[in-house]
């Protein structure tokens, strides 16, 4: 929210620096944005007399002046302003100034053959309003030679606050006064509401929608002349990022910029019978004041008359009833809204506004009698003409919540020791009431404080988070305990692991886009307001951000990306840790020794996966081989190793063709996904290492050669030898295939390194033929020959 240092001191009694307001607005939760000074642009320009005004030689509509702007010599300035004239002061702008309003820099320059040094400046090229018929005429005993911004007082800085969504107190400049009071920066000045005299009954106005619209209060106003706002008001809305329209619609933005109070204006020559507040009709139209059609349902608020709906109720005003300079009499809506209506049908209509903003976040119950005499005030003042009373319909849920509080609680909960008058202080000047039992009432306007929790908060914001000293947590005397899950440990270690390798690790969204979803079976949880439609879906998989990573990493340049995430995904029964990992590019890069560069294939992994499942604690030994990891990877070039027929550890494979081309990845890529969930872990007895202790006896290892279908596949085999005796056999690793026409059509040949770890007593030969005959006989139950 923006708003300039004068409009704030309107309401705040100051002599704080801006500095000190700024810092301090920061500090109480209200964070700053920006800061800008519209005067610094402003600062080259010149109050300039013209001391001199002739024809131009060459252009009948242009004319030569002579300006004085108290440099030693004057400028010659060709300029077309009907109104420039011999001794008239105006706004100067030498060569080498930006000018604002028409975005470019004042160079020397010839016109029609004739040399023209800068500008006499009108207002819409300073941005200091519309007007461009004519330069500024400024009056005769302005001082020539001064800087405009000094001269016109434009220093006047605008300040941007960012309003957290629980502070819709502060969504007018009088509520960010009052927290500056509060917090020490002045003193909030006491809100003046002009005497108002009313002349005959109040408008016609109901609402017919208790739930939607619990209060719609109305009043005209007859006679009136529309035309522009004071300078005062326009300075005002400009500085808050408004444009200036005429006088009613500037008056409502005006309120509810200052107060946080929406209203609505209409034209009442305009409107048919009295004002209603109801439900719409399913497919009802209504056409608002940005031109665009609506089609509403019943769940939303209307203002209509006879005609129809001209109102979408808190949200916008409608285009056939607004306000126009032509304008002689008007209605004013002063009304409230709930909430969490506002808030569902700005979301269904897809349609924002500054009121919307202020309704659904909640404005002032208690505040539509002063909120309708404040705007009544205004227009009388400034368009004139005859107010009628007040027709109030409905009632506003104005019940204030009152309870309990205790001093201390500051202390036990914020850490903060402050002293009871200083948190009576703040919480008065914040408008809360305090009994003297601390029977705590909370005020209309602060809808966000619902508890004592709420109390300390207001405390410590206002005293300031800063003074909270910094406390170590009490301890236990001795060394720590460790506190990690076995579960903790487990992907901790899978981590250390993956980037051990050099993986390197990122960090993704756990929302991602429907298209990101489908591919991998599509998301079961969806946000229903998304803050963007490429965040909507809770990710079925950690893959979809990972092959975003790698392609970003490509459009860069990288030759071989290898990237893994330890992350969430959300299945429909819980959410199940991942790590997920991808290869994509070079695998090994060309050079003389290895010859052109290698790409990486499902193998690699494999490899990468079986290393951090060893690290995380899991049976690699006991995993057994499954083809077809799912459908998002390449039928043929994927796998899953699993602990039994059901148990999947991890998936692992080349990913699917047209996966990675709907999601943008140029180029084949690899990946996997681990399921940490899915890893037996033992219960550790101790955090401690177990102490390593090397065999006694040097291990035996023998060589065997099996001849088996083509289909057989080498892990079966190796976990088949390996069960010949799970004691003495401590490794057996393939370290051989042949096929050919010497082992038999539909067969093949597998070497297999058999190592063999005594540990009671050397192995003796007759150990040894025992030992082979169990390995042969276990091969054998997979049709495997021992190859002659």
């Amino acid at each position: 929210m923006k708003f300039s240092l004068s409009w704030l001191k309107a309401h705040l009694d100051t002599d704080a620096s801006l500095t000190e307001i700024t810092d301090k607005l920061t500090a109480i939760g209200l964070e700053l944005e920006g800061l800008e000074n519209p005067a610094d642009a402003l600062k080259p320009f010149r109050v300039a007399k013209v001391i001199a005004a002739g024809p131009h030689p060459n252009a009948d509509k242009l004319q030569l002046l002579k300006v004085d702007d108290g440099s030693s010599e004057p400028w010659q300035v060709v300029c077309g302003a009907p109104n420039a004239r011999k001794d008239m002061i105006g706004v100067f702008g030498p060569p080498g100034t930006y000018i604002p309003g028409s975005d470019f820099t004042l160079k020397p320059a010839k016109i029609r053959d004739v040399e023209s040094f800068g500008m006499m400046c009108s207002a819409r090229e300073l941005e200091l309003g519309e007007d461009h018929d004519g330069i500024i005429e400024l009056p005769a005993d302005a001082p020539v030679g001064t800087s405009y911004a000094d001269y016109a007082q434009l220093d006047d800085p605008i300040i941007d606050v960012a309003i957290t969504p629980n502070r819709q107190d502060c969504m007018g400049v009088r509520g960010i006064a009052r927290d500056l009071a509060a917090a020490g920066m002045g003193t909030l000045k006491p809100l003046v509401i002009d005497e108002i005299a009313r002349n005959g009954a109040g408008p016609n106005v109901r609402t017919d929608d208790a739930e939607g619209c619990p209060a719609f209060y109305g009043c005209t106003v007859s006679g009136l002349t529309n035309g522009k706002a004071p300078d005062w008001m326009q300075a005002r809305l400009k500085s808050a990022g408004q444009k200036p329209i005429n006088a009613l619609v500037d008056i409502t933005n005006y309120v509810m910029l200052d107060h946080g109070r929406p209203l609505h204006v209409y034209d009442a020559t305009k409107l048919s019978g009295g004002l209603v507040a109801r439900k719409a009709s399913a497919g009802e139209k209504l056409t608002a004041l940005n031109d665009k059609e609506y089609i509403l349902d019943e769940s939303m608020t209307v203002i209509s008359d006879d005609n129809g709906a001209h109102d979408i109720g808190g949200i916008m005003g409608g285009a056939e009833t607004g306000s126009e300079e032509s304008t002689t009499e008007v209605l004013i809506e002063c009304a409230y809204f709930d909430p969490a209506s506002i808030a569902k049908t700005g979301q269904k209509l897809m349609l924002t506004s500054d009121a919307r903003q202020r309704f659904e976040r909640g404005v002032d119950p208690a505040f539509l009698d002063d909120g309708i005499n404040i705007a009544t005030a205004l227009v009388l003042q400034i368009c004139g003409g005859t107010a009628s009373e007040i027709t109030r319909a409905g009632t506003a849920p104005t019940d204030q919540r009152t309870f309990s509080y205790d001093p201390a609680q500051c202390m036990t909960l914020g850490g903060l020791d402050v002293a009871a008058d200083r948190q009576k202080a703040i919480l008065e000047a914040l408008g809360f009431i305090i009994e003297p039992d601390w029977q705590v009432t909370v005020p209309t306007w602060r809808r966000d404080v619902t508890g004592w929790q709420d109390i300390v908060e207001e405390i410590i914001r206002i005293e300031g988070l800063d003074a909270i000293p910094s406390t170590p947590l009490p301890r236990k005397a001795g060394v720590a305990k460790p506190t990690a899950s076995p579960e903790q440990l487990a992907e901790r270690k899978a981590r250390r692991a993956a980037a051990a390798r050099g993986l390197n690790e990122v960090v993704n969204w756990s929302f991602i886009s429907d298209k990101e979803a489908a591919p991998f079976g599509g998301g079961t949880w969806s946000l229903a307001n998304p803050i963007s439609e490429d965040l909507k879906v809770m990710r079925p998989s950690l893959l979809p951000g990972l092959i975003a990573a790698a392609q970003r990493n490509v459009d860069r340049g990288a030759a071989s990306i290898r990237l893994f995430e330890v992350g969430r995904r959300y299945l429909e029964t819980s959410e199940h840790p991942t790590i997920s990992l991808i290869l994509t590019g070079e695998n090994r890069a060309r050079s003389w020794q290895g010859g052109p560069a290698t790409k990486f294939d499902a193998y690699d992994a494999k490899a990468e996966v079986l290393a951090i499942l060893e690290a995380a604690g899991a049976p690699v030994d006991k995993l057994m081989d499954f083809a077809e990891a799912g459908d998002h990877y390449h039928p043929g070039q994927s796998g899953t190793l699993r602990l039994g027929p059901k148990k999947v550890l991890a998936a692992y494979g080349a990913l699917h063709p047209s996966v990675t081309k709907k999601l943008g990845l140029k180029g084949a890529a690899v990946g996997a996904e681990i399921f940490l969930d899915a890893i037996p872990l033992k219960k550790a007895k101790t955090h401690m290492r177990e102490a390593f202790a090397p065999p006694v006896l040097q291990a035996v290892k023998r060589d065997f050669a099996f001849i088996v279908d083509a289909d057989v596949a080498a892990g079966d085999l190796a976990r088949a030898v390996k069960g010949a005796d799970k004691k003495l056999i401590t490794d057996v690793r393939i370290f051989d295939l042949f096929e050919g026409a010497s082992v038999g059509e539909g067969k093949k040949s597998l070497a297999v390194e058999v190592t063999l770890q005594p540990t009671d007593a050397t192995l003796t030969e007759e150990d040894l033929k025992a030992l082979s005959d169990a390995v042969v006989a276990s091969a054998a139950k997979l049709g495997a020959e021992l190859r002659g």
